[in-house]
């Protein structure tokens, strides 16, 4: 929404400091920014002609041990390698940032990010203050599109099969005609 009210403006967002600006040659903008913290809208001091608010940061929580945080980070890696060798295009870095990356709410935060999420589906990410829950709700749409990406692939494949199929019996029926042409035993009646 270009022009939304505070009541089309979700209560909880992402504090950002804005780090590269580009005017494309449609017109618009595009801008690249670093998030600093998770914030929630308190009340709204501005409306016009930009909206101004005071928040109040929001303090990560982080349930489950340490063991659970690394085999859920290790799985979670796992899953978007293997979202990744199914064919979904995401930055070629990505792998080797996450690999450093060792508090479960920063990793599932990058995911999320380059996962292309629905708004709805990011925003229930970012609305999950416990880091551990949220990679774990990061978990659950890795293999949600593990199961999309595997039958769009057997689809591919399958209808691969029934055209290489087709594409052989309209050879072979070629050849046929073919050698009843070579022959002279060709009266129409096989077509």
């Amino acid at each position: 929404d270009e022009h939304p009210n505070p009541e089309g403006i979700f209560e909880v967002g992402t504090v950002a400091m804005i780090m590269r600006m580009r005017k494309l040659p449609d017109g618009r903008i595009k801008i690249l920014t670093q998030g600093l913290c998770k914030a929630r809208i308190e009340e709204y001091t501005q409306s016009s002609p930009y909206f101004q608010t005071k928040i109040t940061k929001i303090e990560e929580a982080t349930t489950g041990s340490q063991p659970e945080h690394e085999a859920l980070m290790r799985t979670v890696r796992e899953q978007l390698e293997k979202v990744i060798s199914l064919g979904k295009i995401l930055s070629p870095d990505i792998l080797m940032v996450l690999e450093e990356i060792n508090d479960p709410g920063r990793l599932a935060d990058l995911i999320a990010s380059n996962l292309g999420l629905k708004v709805s589906e990011a925003q229930e990410i970012l609305e999950t203050f416990d880091a551990f829950d949220r990679l774990k709700k990061i978990n659950d749409h890795l293999i949600k599109e593990i199961e999309v990406l595997s039958l769009q692939a057997k689809i591919r494949s399958q209808a691969k099969d029934e055209m290489t199929k087709s594409q052989k019996e309209y050879f072979l029926r070629e050849q046929i005609r073919a050698i009843k042409n070579e022959l002279g035993d060709s009266d129409g009646k096989g077509e």
